[in-house]
């Protein structure tokens, strides 16, 4: 039987549990270690609920705030032991921890948020500013996401990473370069027509229809698998040579924000799953597409199994 104790501690900290994962993904860039923080979070704060006094003017400001400290605090605990998570167009090292896709539907908090605020946290898991933000110091990475992304002031988030104001402002004015990049085309019609032929491209086996949607400059990457391919006619000797000898069903997914397709191949009896790849559409032409080919089709929950030809 649940508790007095446990119904109101759980009852205060549910509303924030999407949201502080997506935090701790952020910081970490991996899906599975940030569930894993959460669950050290939830812990933690469960010990501490006795003695936790919120405000009461605010409650549920306060243990919003309350909760992104102690989970800042584990993921900072995290990085001062883990390597920072990669792709491999900006691994710098042979031996990598590779970033991890975020299904869409972990984001579905952000449907709460005012337009603007929206917007802002859309963008804040695109992979190109997660690989930029892999790139920073952890607690630079933490006060940058506290102010530009939570909205907390520089008051708070000093609160929140117990230190100065003037630390604060000194991190931030040196991670703030991380927000000046190009931003994807999520939402406009042609990106989901585009995504759409692109996938029609793949299973009709139409590698000149592919490249012909790649920007000049694309890049297409695999992790775990270092090597990567970088212009038009790099990744089409590529796919001519390797995936496009194999027939191909490409099922719709949303990670990151971005178009995505769980992409499976035929191997004599049926579609079995390949991996994820995440398409950034930019200027009506694909820029860059990660084939993650270790992503789970089941999170973005699509089945493990396609059978029949077509």
């Amino acid at each position: 039987m649940v508790s007095a104790a446990e119904a109101e501690f759980t009852a205060a900290v549910a509303p924030f549990h999407r949201e502080v994962t997506a935090h701790c993904y952020r910081m970490l860039g991996s899906l599975t270690d940030a569930e894993d923080v959460v669950q050290e979070t939830w812990m933690r704060a469960w010990q501490a609920w006795p003695g936790f006094r919120p405000r009461s003017d605010d409650r549920g400001r306060s243990v919003r705030a309350w909760l992104y400290k102690i989970a800042t605090n584990r993921c900072l605990t995290f990085l001062g032991r883990a390597a920072r998570r990669e792709l491999p167009t900006t691994a710098e090292a042979q031996e990598v921890r590779w970033l991890e896709p975020l299904p869409d539907d972990r984001m579905a908090y952000a449907d709460q948020l005012d337009p603007a605020e929206r917007l802002v946290a859309w963008e804040s898991v695109e992979l190109a500013f997660l690989v930029a933000l892999q790139h920073l110091p952890p607690r630079q990475r933490a006060a940058l996401l506290l102010r530009e992304v939570l909205g907390y002031s520089a008051v708070e988030t000093a609160d929140l990473l117990d230190t100065s104001v003037a630390s604060v402002n000194s991190a931030l004015q040196r991670a703030r370069v991380v927000r000046e990049r190009p931003v994807p085309d999520r939402s406009a019609p042609e990106t989901a027509d585009l995504a759409r032929r692109y996938a029609a491209a793949w299973e009709a086996g139409d590698v000149e229809a592919i490249v012909a949607m790649l920007a000049e400059d694309a890049r297409f990457s695999m992790p775990p698998l270092p090597e990567w391919y970088a212009g038009r006619a790099a990744i089409r000797e590529f796919l001519v040579t390797g995936p496009l000898t194999y027939r191909w069903r490409f099922l719709p997914a949303r990670a990151n924000g971005m178009p995505a397709f769980a992409t499976y191949h035929w191997d004599g009896t049926a579609y079995t799953p390949m991996g994820l790849d995440v398409l950034t559409i930019r200027d009506g032409a694909v820029r860059e597409v990660v084939s993650f080919l270790q992503a789970d089709v089941a999170d973005f929950g699509l089945p493990s199994r396609i059978e029949g030809e077509r």
